[in-house]
């Protein structure tokens, strides 16, 4: 079986995380570093470390960089998140949907101006990107955000162990091949829509506007099962 260069990279650093080289919560070496240091496109970098997020290994924060979590117990804690069957990823998809239309709701309460700008700069990466591993980054980056800023720690909990794993396009599906346009632009008109609402605070529309952009990813998604 052919294995990708993202692939062994995400294995190398996973097993510096489990062996304890990388510390839960030392920060790994910066994309640049990544790229530099094992000869590879920043694209593959981007796509080992979702994996190694899909693997509940690191976490990223937007601006700040990756950083290593206390590695899984061999118990499978979460192999419930993981749909192997059409009928699995549609019972992920709705639990994706209850935490998250909660999580807008919860955030427009009480709008937070930082909050606000970082949504906003997920969102411009969202409508510039043209790869899958890019659009992945600044599409979990604004809903972790939004989760962040409901205030609920198991909210943020919940959207942080499904990771990019609930996302329109799962993390196996990361390749060279451009997004089409149409796509595109739905999905961000979806998430400006959530942005706006928590803009003017508006804890109705927040909730609809994220429940109307997940039922639609689902729409899109279908084709994939």
């Amino acid at each position: 079986m052919h294995v990708t260069r993202a692939e062994e990279l995400a294995d190398l650093l996973a097993a510096r995380i489990i062996d304890g080289t990388v510390a839960p919560g030392e920060r790994l070496p910066s994309e640049n570093k990544l790229v530099a240091e094992h000869g590879v496109s920043r694209t593959v970098v981007r796509e080992a470390l979702h994996r190694l997020q899909s693997r509940g290994l690191v976490r990223t924060r937007l601006g700040s960089g990756s950083y290593a979590l206390t590695p899984p117990s061999d118990r499978g804690e979460d192999a419930w998140l993981t749909a192997s069957g059409a009928a699995e990823r549609e019972e992920l998809h709705a639990f994706r949907i209850a935490i998250e239309t909660e999580a807008a709701a919860l955030a427009a309460r009480r709008p937070d101006p930082a909050v606000l700008d970082e949504l906003a700069d997920a969102l411009a990466r969202l409508e510039l990107a043209t790869l899958p591993a890019d659009t992945i980054s600044a599409d979990f980056a604004f809903h972790r955000a939004v989760a962040a800023a409901s205030g609920n720690r198991y909210l943020l909990g919940a959207v942080d162990r499904l990771g990019p794993r609930a996302l329109v396009i799962p993390p196996a599906r990361i390749d060279e091949a451009p997004r089409d346009a149409a796509e595109t632009a739905a999905v961000v008109a979806e998430h400006r829509d959530v942005l706006e609402a928590l803009r003017r605070g508006d804890v109705l529309a927040a909730s609809a506007a994220m429940r109307t952009h997940l039922v639609a990813s689902t729409v899109r998604r279908s084709p994939l099962a």
